[in-house]
């Protein structure tokens, strides 16, 4: 546990008793605070007075008077689309809002850093696909090559839940939009911003407030180093913010659609090949195409954000691909469940939008592909420059029919549910081919989230498998 400093005596609001918000309460009370805490569940607020927190109902009259902060959940709004009633009141009442980000970046540093050799390091990851294989990666890196490293944020472990960090110790933090675009303190030693897609658009107040959520943790934040994708202009923008000029290497850039040049520090993957360059000069390359806990380009540009990471806490380029060669991946994204008569089952539930299962489809050729959910706004026209992969599309969900009329190019069987989707791919496919979960929708028509989607979908392939269907 990380215990928060700066409020030893000082009563402070908690609003959201979820993993954040106990955790926070946890970590308050740790550094001597008292946490005041409220959730509109029932039950949220039975926990927290199990571990003997302060339960008040902060929508009361004058709830706010002589609490020092306010700390909001994720995912409770505080500007748009609309801001929660507690906020309001927080706000009317000159009460700073913060969240459990802003306190531990206030609080991660000690007396004891002092007699360290090499201080702790925060790494802080954020954009809109790729962040939790890019923070898994550079966590299995490093540990694969002997550095303590914890993994924390939207992945792992709470931030405030952590060790206290070691002498040399590296703290990998995933980081949402919804975490940066309050916190009141940002500090990471190196920021990655992986990409930028449409998403979140109404909690953010359209694409530019998304944008801006992302951009605090690099222009409020003040990292060391900067890396930053360069295949969107939003990227591009951004890295010319923070760059001094072209030879500038605390802002190293990374593509996957394009060799980059120049005299800085770039890093970019073409045809399966990633490539380091430094003052115009290559200083080394991996092979990423044998990599199989890495498929595609856009797991290619997770690798080059999690090289340019390693790189940076100074891993040499063979240390990184042999901790590459062993990483397993992340259930649920790009994950492998079987292999069986030359036919490979993967699971990308987390493709709920269309977006990620472009890049899906573009990672594997002949595809057996399950798709289709709850289908977001927007269509499925994007995806037809990577439905030539496409064998057959075996469409489940609640609007199957509709979903696949989306699909006017492709050969469409209509399943309906996992079980019978799988049971026809298995039985169409032959050697060669890929049987791909990835849905290209929301799970909630049918599933409580993507993660119980998916693993019905690995459920299903070893119930086909195992009986030879």
């Amino acid at each position: 546990m990380i215990p928060v400093r700066g409020y030893d005596g000082a009563r402070v609001a908690i609003l959201g008793l979820g993993r954040s918000g106990l955790s926070a309460a946890r970590s308050l009370r740790a550094g001597g605070a008292t946490p005041i805490c409220w959730d509109d569940n029932e039950a949220a607020r039975e926990r927290a007075a199990d571990e003997g927190f302060e339960v008040l109902d902060l929508g009361r009259d004058g709830a706010f008077h002589g609490i020092a902060s306010l700390i909001l959940s994720p995912g409770i709004p505080h500007l748009y689309p609309a801001p929660n009633r507690i906020v309001m009141a927080a706000q009317a009442a000159g009460v700073p809002v913060d969240n459990d980000i802003g306190l531990f970046f206030r609080s991660f540093a000690g007396a004891e850093w002092a007699d360290f050799d090499q201080p702790p390091k925060v790494v802080a990851i954020t954009g809109s696909n790729g962040k939790s294989t890019t923070s898994a990666l550079i966590h299995h890196m490093l540990t694969e090559a002997g550095r303590n490293s914890q993994l924390a944020g939207n992945i792992g472990r709470g931030v405030l839940d952590i060790d206290p960090p070691q002498d040399g110790g590296v703290v990998v933090l995933e980081l949402s939009s919804y975490q940066t675009e309050l916190a009141r303190s940002l500090t990471p030693d190196i920021a990655v911003f992986t990409n930028l897609s449409p998403d979140h658009l109404d909690r953010h107040g359209g694409l530019g407030g998304y944008f801006a959520a992302k951009r605090r943790l690099f222009a409020e934040g003040g990292p060391d180093r900067a890396i930053i994708g360069m295949d969107e202009a939003e990227g591009r923008f951004l890295a010319g913010q923070l760059s001094e000029g072209a030879g500038d290497d605390r802002v190293i850039r990374i593509s996957v659609a394009e060799k980059l040049t120049g005299p800085g520090w770039q890093v970019f993957a073409r045809k399966g090949f990633l490539s380091e360059y430094r003052k115009g000069r290559q200083v080394g390359s991996i092979d990423l195409r044998a990599i199989k806990g890495l498929p595609g380009a856009h797991n290619h540009q997770n690798a080059c954000a999690a090289y340019a990471v390693c790189r940076t806490l100074g891993l040499a380029p063979r240390v990184i691909e042999a901790g590459m060669q062993t990483y397993p991946g992340l259930p649920h994204r790009s994950q492998i469940v079987a292999e069986a008569s030359g036919v490979t089952y993967v699971n990308d539930s987390k493709a709920t939008n269309v977006d990620s299962a472009l890049k899906a489809l573009q990672a594997f050729s002949r595809i057996r592909w399950i798709c289709g959910g709850l289908q977001k706004e927007g269509g499925l026209a994007a995806l037809a420059p990577a439905l030539g992969n496409v064998t057959r599309a075996y469409v489940i969900g609640r609007e199957a029919a509709q979903f696949a009329l989306g699909l006017e190019t492709t050969e469409v069987e209509i399943c309906t549910s996992m079980a019978e989707a799988v049971r026809r791919a298995h039985a169409d496919a032959e050697a060669g081919d890929t049987v791909l979960l990835a849905p290209a929708a929301a799970s909630f028509d049918q599933y409580d989230s993507f993660e119980k989607r998916g693993d019905d979908f690995a459920a299903c392939v070893h119930a086909a498998l195992g009986s030879g269907q």
